[in-house]
């Protein structure tokens, strides 16, 4: 019998079906930070039993994290106080931890694939959405809530019900300054952010083929932003060179058989989809968002459009747009703009900065932007010093801060002001998303660096010419 990819993942781990409910699946790798798994381990705790396979488990610290002076002390007490509960739960129960000061530390999206714990075929769990990161690989990768945290901690097994499938394909080339980040936000703005609900989404066609590991990576973490379930993309060459070789992929005789299995994955010419989408990579420009979630998005170079032309209801979008204080009409570009982000899971590896660099390479930071540059991991940050781009960044103005999810989300220092626009490479744009009051522009590295140099929203194409 044909199957789609996603079938042959999750069928693969089924240990048992509930008839006319859910399956019950088990997990490969299970991913926890300080913020979703406090309770989860409270819970365990409380039954009297521990963790049912410690070395499936992973723990590090992101969301709490600051940026600056990792070194000392955390100033928040609800932050120190997750971040040592982390550490402490893990000790307990033999759970390898990541915290601050550790080499391996970083954004648990941007590590996991780092040190090869993210592997094709595998099943893997975060008590954070965007774990759908993970399915560049061709893993089943999704998030879930703190008592299927404590679930998973406590049997390694997980109970859900089987997704519809979707399968999205971009055909073609893009165009000059398209990126990965570009394809996810305009795919989210065709489809809305409920567009996908319901869905396990694989993405096929030549776009994704040719893309990077690291922008497969932002496309699949971007899935849950138009309410898929998650996302994933054909393991290739290109994925088998990229894990090759690192801390947990198998070695040797376990490597080839591994690779056997693996190149089994992919879906059956005659394999069949819930739901089919095709899009011409030709029709996608630079992208950046007007609204309050990552649905209300334009290429750069349009207007924003009216409620006419819009699903939803006209108030709920009114709202929106005042919230941001823009019109119908308005066009985007040379809006001026406070803060610059790039960083978080969506957008904080080292191709990422390289980009960015790219735009600020022989320009200097605007002198009303202030830019947060963040790295996701230790390994980023070491690859931006080795190849030079920290050089080229401080000759333009910026500073380079230390590893963590930064101001994705208003759970640590760095939150922007209220009223204040920042340009942001992360993946959502929620009322007060990165601080009471502020107002966020999702954009692509290439966007936010033709901000942060020009202080105001450009078109990143007119800087690359």
């Amino acid at each position: 019998m044909s199957k789609t990819l996603f079938d042959k993942v999750w069928d693969s781990h089924v240990v048992r079906h509930v008839e006319d409910g859910p399956d019950v699946l088990l997990i490969d790798r299970h991913m926890v930070h300080e913020v979703t798994s406090p309770v989860a381990f409270l819970g365990i705790k409380n039954r009297g039993i521990g963790v049912m396979y410690p070395n499936k488990t992973f723990a590090t610290a992101d969301h709490n994290t600051p940026t600056i002076n990792q070194h000392l002390p955390v100033q928040d007490p609800l932050s120190a106080n997750q971040l040592a509960a982390l550490e402490k739960n893990a000790k307990e129960h033999g759970i390898s931890h990541w915290g601050l000061g550790h080499e391996k530390n970083g954004i648990v999206h941007v590590v996991g694939p780092e040190y090869g714990i993210t592997q094709p075929g595998a099943t893997i769990v975060c008590g954070d959405s965007h774990t759908s990161t993970h399915g560049a690989f061709g893993a089943i990768a999704f998030g879930i809530g703190t008592s299927e945290v404590e679930m998973v901690l406590a049997t390694q097994c997980i109970m859900q019900p089987k997704p519809k499938k979707m399968r999205i394909n971009v055909k073609g080339d893009l165009n000059f300054g398209v990126t990965p980040k570009d394809v996810a936000l305009y795919i989210i703005s065709r489809l809305t952010t409920s567009g996908a609900t319901g869905y396990f989404v694989e993405y096929a066609g030549e776009v994704f083929e040719n893309m990077t590991m690291e922008g497969r990576m932002t496309v699949c973490n971007l899935s849950i932003e138009m309410g898929a379930r998650g996302g994933m993309i054909a393991p290739d060459e290109k994925t088998f060179e990229y894990i090759k070789g690192r801390e947990h992929t198998p070695k040797g005789a376990d490597w080839d058989k591994a690779m056997e299995y693996w190149k089994t994955l992919k879906t059956d010419p005659d394999a069949t989809f819930d739901k089919e989408i095709t899009f011409e990579a030709s029709d996608i420009e630079p992208m950046i968002t007007y609204g309050t979630n990552p649905g209300m998005g334009l290429g750069i170079s349009k207007s924003i459009p009216t409620a006419s032309e819009v699903q939803g209801g006209a108030s709920t979008y009114a709202k929106s747009l005042n919230y941001m204080n823009f019109n119908e009409g308005d066009n985007m570009i040379g809006k001026p703009i406070d803060f610059v982000f790039i960083g978080s899971c969506t957008n904080g590896r080292i191709e990422d900065f390289r980009a960015f660099t790219n735009i600020v390479k022989g320009r200097k930071k605007a002198d009303n932007v202030t830019a947060w540059l963040v790295p996701g991991s230790h390994k980023v940050e070491a690859a931006i010093k080795e190849e030079g781009l920290l050089d080229i960044l401080t000759e333009a103005g910026f500073e380079l801060r230390e590893p963590g999810c930064s101001a994705c989300l208003a759970m640590n220092d760095d939150k922007v002001p209220a009223g204040k626009y920042a340009v942001s490479t992360s993946n959502r744009n929620f009322e007060g998303r990165q601080g009471p009051g502020s107002r966020t522009l999702l954009a692509s590295p290439l966007v936010a660096a033709a901000a942060a140099v020009t202080g105001k929203v450009t078109d990143p194409r007119e800087l690359m010419k």
